[in-house]
């Protein structure tokens, strides 16, 4: 029998759950006569601000009803930062120590908020280090590792349970074209991307699920190649998608294209977004959003009409530092102006340059 501090942990999160009101999908405008709506789902308004706000409470459900999770256990993650926001955010609500494992490169702003849920932040040089120095810190404390880069997949519900899949569906029901063309998100863990992939097909949508990879990212050619022990070693600078190996969260066999997006590709849309909408996003939405512009250019040459999805995943307030920081740019040499002429034209003509 469950023990009754388990079951008030699983009852504090499924009441989290329940004060959450579910999450905007926001209309970007496009030319009427395109006759192609896209919409962004704004993940950024969780309590924790992020997508991987759904994802740390099934983390750690996952290990609560698996018997890996009781009253003392202190919890390890390896992240990039929002995912360790989230999971020290439910530490903290269940009374539990968390850990996060996170590389030197994780905005300051990420750290902050990590901290300010009451975590401790373990600071490694790079992102490939972070899974085995996280399986240590679990081993030494007796603690519990999440692992989100291996459980993401099977943590979530694909089938339903308010999973994101499930929301985009209900919301899209009274749109001009309730059942989505495409799904555009990215990988981090993979977990997002398997959701969407299985939640189609178990329902028997005609939707296609494209990953938008950004450089640095092992995804990508892992996807291209069929070969998952693919690695780059470097990760990505754009935080929350892209590793330096392909994670076993990533289902290839449910995504029907990716594409690979510069990372000067990546904030030239983030800040485009900024500019034309007001929307403060981070670098991820802009790797997302330029690679939906490049789906809907296709669109438009094949002369299709539909709908698409994209996801909004975290406010831009966590990179005033970086990302939105030009001196910031300028060090990393980045330069955003031609990706941003290509963003202007692809607005007035309807098609992106490669």
């Amino acid at each position: 029998m469950t023990d009754l501090w388990v079951r008030q942990a699983i009852s504090q999160l499924n009441a989290d759950a329940n004060r959450s009101a579910d999450t905007h999908l926001l209309r970007f405008e496009l030319p009427a006569e395109w006759g192609i709506e896209l919409y962004l789902k704004d993940e950024s308004v969780h309590p924790t601000g992020s997508l991987k706000h759904r994802l740390a409470r099934s983390l750690i459900l996952y290990g609560l009803v698996n018997g890996k999770i009781s009253e003392g256990t202190t919890l390890v993650e390896a992240s990039s930062g929002s995912t360790a926001v989230s999971e020290a955010y439910f530490a903290r609500m269940l009374g539990l120590e968390f850990v996060a494992v996170v590389p030197t490169s994780t905005s300051t702003e990420k750290i902050k908020l990590i901290e300010f849920y009451g975590g401790r932040c373990h600071l490694v040089e790079s992102a490939g280090q972070v899974d085995a120095a996280a399986r240590e810190l679990a081993t030494q404390t007796q603690g519990y590792y999440l692992d989100q880069f291996t459980y993401a997949e099977r943590a979530t519900d694909w089938r339903g349970n308010n999973n994101i899949a499930e929301s985009v569906y209900a919301q899209m029901s009274a749109e001009p074209h309730p059942i989505p063309s495409w799904i555009v998100v990215g990988a981090g863990t993979g977990g997002t991307s398997a959701t969407f992939g299985r939640y189609a097909r178990y329902k028997q949508h005609e939707t296609r699920v494209c990953v938008a990879d950004p450089e640095g990212s092992s995804f990508y050619e892992g996807w291209r190649t069929g070969n998952l022990d693919y690695a780059t070693g470097t990760g990505s600078r754009i935080e929350g998608i892209g590793r330096p190996k392909v994670e076993a969260s990533f289902m290839p066999g449910v995504i029907d294209h990716m594409v690979q997006v510069p990372d000067a590709a990546s904030l030239a849309a983030m800040h485009f977004l900024r500019s034309t909408t007001r929307y403060f996003a981070g670098g991820s939405t802009g790797t997302n959003l330029y690679a939906a512009f490049g789906i809907i250019a296709q669109m438009l040459e094949r002369g299709e009409q539909g709908s698409v999805v994209t996801l909004i995943c975290d406010s831009g307030e966590r990179y005033t530092n970086t990302y939105y920081s030009q001196q910031w740019l300028d060090e990393q040499g980045l330069d955003l102006a031609p990706y941003t002429a290509k963003l202007q034209r692809f607005m007035e003509q309807g098609v992106l340059e490669s």
